[in-house]
C-alpha cells in the first residue's frame, strides 16, 4: 500500500508539474483600472494565455514598473485615471518603459481621448464594456508586433556590427581586416589596387571605398578594361575631339571627365594594352587628360581605384605591364580572400542573396534546410561569391517547396563547364538557331509546365518564350538531353 501511495505521489507531482508548465502564461500584462470588478474580470478571463498583474492607479503602476523583477510585456490601462487624460497616461508610461506597447480601455464617451492617446504612442484601444475576444486579439497583435520589432532590432544590430559593411557581407576572420582597411583608406585620396580571384567582389570593395570617401556625392564610374576593344578603350577613357578618326562626328567626353570629382574604377587593369598604359601613367602622374585628336591637356580631379585577378608582378617580368604604372596605382593594395578561405561567410552570404532575389523575383521561400546549408559550405566555389549568388538565385527560382533543400543545390561534381556541355549536347556543328532551339527544349523539359520558371532561366519574358515555342514547334515532347548536362540542372517537381 505504501508503495502504491508513493507511486501515486510521484505520478501526482509529475502530473502537477506538467499541468503547471502547460498552464504557465507566456506574456505578463500590467492592467490598470480603478474598478475592482474590471480587475477581477481581467485576471480571470485572460488566463491561461496571459499572466495579469492588476493595480488601481498610475502611481501603483509606475511602482510595479520600477521593480528590478519587472518583466511586463504589455500595459493595459483605463483611459481615465484620477483625472488624467489618455495622452498623459501614455506619456508617463513611455518615459518609464518606451519599448512596452500600451492598449487603452475606454467607454464610448471618452473615445476621442483614446484616439488622441494613440497619436501620442498608444498601440490600440478597446471599448468598454469589454468584448473579451476582441481584447485578446488586440493583445496578441500588440505582442506579435513587439516580438517582431525586438527581433528586427537584434538583426539590425547584428548586421551592422558584424555581417554587413557597405554591402560587404561577412563575419569571418578573413574578411574583417578588409572592413577595417576600407574604413581607414576611404577618407584619403590615395590610389588603390584591389586584387583577388574572379568573383571575389572587387567592384563591391571599390564602391565601398567611394561611398565612404569625401567623393561620395560625385560619380563612381566603373570600366572593364578587358571588355572594350583596345582601339576604342583610349577614346572611352580620355574622350576625343570631332574629326579625330572616322566616325568621330562630334566631341566626346571620356570617362575620366565623367568621373570628375569622384572615383574611376579600372577593373581588370591587367588586360590593358601596354601602348595605352603609358598614356594612363601620364594621367595618374599629372592628373591631366588629353582627348584623342587634341593637342591640349586639361586637369581632372579624380581618384583611381584599379582591380585585377592577374599576378601583375609576373606580368611586369614578362613585359606585359609597366612597372612604373604598377607602383603609381598600387599605393594601397587590398588583397581579397577567396570564398574557400572564408567558409564562415558562406551562410550569411547565401541568406543575403536569398533575401535579395526573393524580392527581385517576388518569391516566397522560408530559407535553407540544414542539409542544404551543409552542402553550400562544403562546395569549393571556384567562382567565389559571384558563383554562390548565381547558385542561390537559381535554387530560389527552381525551388518547388517552402524550403530550399540539398537537391536544389547542384553538387560541384555535377556542374559542367560550357565546353563539356557543348561537346556532350552538340556533337556536331549546328546553326545558331538550332542550338537555341535545343537549349529551350532542355529548359522546358526541366521546368515542366512552369513557363514562368523557364522564361526566368532563359532570361526572356513569357511572351518571347511563347513566340519561340511556336516558332520552333516545341509543343511536342522532346528527347532527353545527355546525362552530363541533365544532372547539372537542379531537379524540378
Amino acid at each position: 500500500m505504501s508503495d502504491d501511495n508513493e507511486q501515486n505521489g510521484w505520478l501526482g507531482r509529475i502530473r502537477d508539474s506538467l499541468l503547471t508548465e502547460m498552464d504557465t502564461p507566456k506574456h505578463h500584462i500590467l492592467a490598470i483600472d480603478d474598478d475592482l470588478d474590471v480587475q477581477s474580470l481581467l485576471k480571470l478571463s485572460l488566463r491561461p494565455e496571459f499572466r495579469v498583474t492588476t493595480v488601481g492607479s498610475t502611481i501603483q503602476a509606475l511602482a510595479e514598473l520600477s521593480k528590478k523583477t519587472a518583466d511586463f510585456d504589455l500595459i493595459l490601462s483605463d483611459v481615465t485615471l484620477l483625472g488624467m487624460t489618455g495622452v498623459e497616461i501614455v506619456e508617463d508610461f513611455r518615459k518609464s518603459m518606451p519599448q512596452i506597447p500600451i492598449i487603452l480601455m475606454t467607454a464610448h464617451g471618452h473615445l476621442q481621448n483614446a484616439v488622441k492617446a494613440m497619436k501620442s504612442g498608444a498601440f490600440d484601444y478597446v471599448l468598454k464594456p469589454l468584448n473579451l475576444d476582441e481584447l485578446k486579439l488586440s493583445l496578441e497583435h500588440a505582442l506579435r508586433v513587439r516580438t517582431l520589432e525586438n527581433e528586427n532590432s537584434v538583426l539590425r544590430n547584428e548586421v551592422k556590427g558584424t555581417w554587413k559593411f557597405e554591402n560587404i557581407v561577412g563575419k569571418s576572420d578573413a574578411i574583417r581586416p578588409i572592413f577595417d582597411l576600407v574604413q581607414r583608406i576611404a577618407p584619403t585620396h590615395a590610389n588603390v589596387m584591389i586584387t583577388g580571384e574572379t568573383g571575389t567582389g572587387k567592384e563591391v570593395i571599390a564602391r565601398a571605398i567611394h561611398n565612404l570617401s569625401p567623393r561620395a556625392k560625385c560619380a563612381f564610374i566603373p570600366i572593364n578594361c578587358s571588355a572594350i576593344p583596345s582601339e576604342l578603350l583610349e577614346s572611352e577613357l580620355f574622350g576625343h575631339v570631332k574629326g579625330a578618326f572616322t566616325g568621330a562626328h562630334q566631341d566626346k567626353r571620356g570617362l575620366f571627365d565623367e568621373a570628375r570629382g569622384g572615383t574611376i574604377f579600372l577593373d581588370e587593369i591587367g588586360d590593358m594594352p601596354v601602348s595605352l598604359q603609358a598614356k594612363l601613367l601620364r594621367v595618374v602622374q599629372e592628373r591631366t587628360v588629353k582627348p584623342v585628336g587634341s593637342n591640349k591637356n586639361h586637369a581632372v580631379d579624380i581618384r583611381i581605384v584599379a582591380a585585377t585577378h592577374k599576378d601583375l608582378r609576373k606580368a611586369i617580368r614578362e613585359g606585359l605591364f609597366r612597372e612604373d604604372l604598377y607602383y603609381r596605382l598600387c599605393v594601397i593594395p587590398v588583397a581579397l580572400p577567396a570564398l574557400r578561405q572564408r567558409k564562415d561567410d558562406i551562410l550569411p552570404l547565401a541568406e543575403h542573396f536569398l533575401r535579395k532575389h526573393l524580392a527581385t523575383h517576388g518569391l516566397k521561400i522560408a530559407g535553407f534546410m540544414p542539409r542544404a546549408i551543409a552542402k553550400l559550405i562544403e562546395q569549393p566555389w571556384p567562382g567565389n561569391v559571384r558563383e554562390l549568388e548565381n547558385t542561390v538565385e537559381r535554387a530560389a527560382i527552381l525551388c518547388t517547396g517552402q524550403w530550399i533543400t540539398e537537391d536544389d543545390i547542384p553538387s560541384a561534381e555535377s556542374s559542367v563547364s560550357s565546353g563539356q556541355f557543348l561537346d556532350a549536347y552538340f556533337s556536331e556543328p549546328l546553326p545558331l538557331h538550332e542550338i537555341e532551339k535545343r537549349y529551350i527544349q532542355l529548359i522546358l523539359r526541366k521546368t515542366g509546365t512552369s513557363k514562368e520558371q523557364a522564361a526566368q532561366i532563359l532570361g526572356i519574358d513569357r511572351k518571347t518564350l511563347y513566340r519561340k515555342e511556336k516558332e520552333y514547334g516545341l509543343e511536342i515532347a522532346v528527347e532527353n538531353p545527355p546525362e552530363i548536362f541533365a544532372e547539372a540542372l537542379p531537379p524540378t517537381a
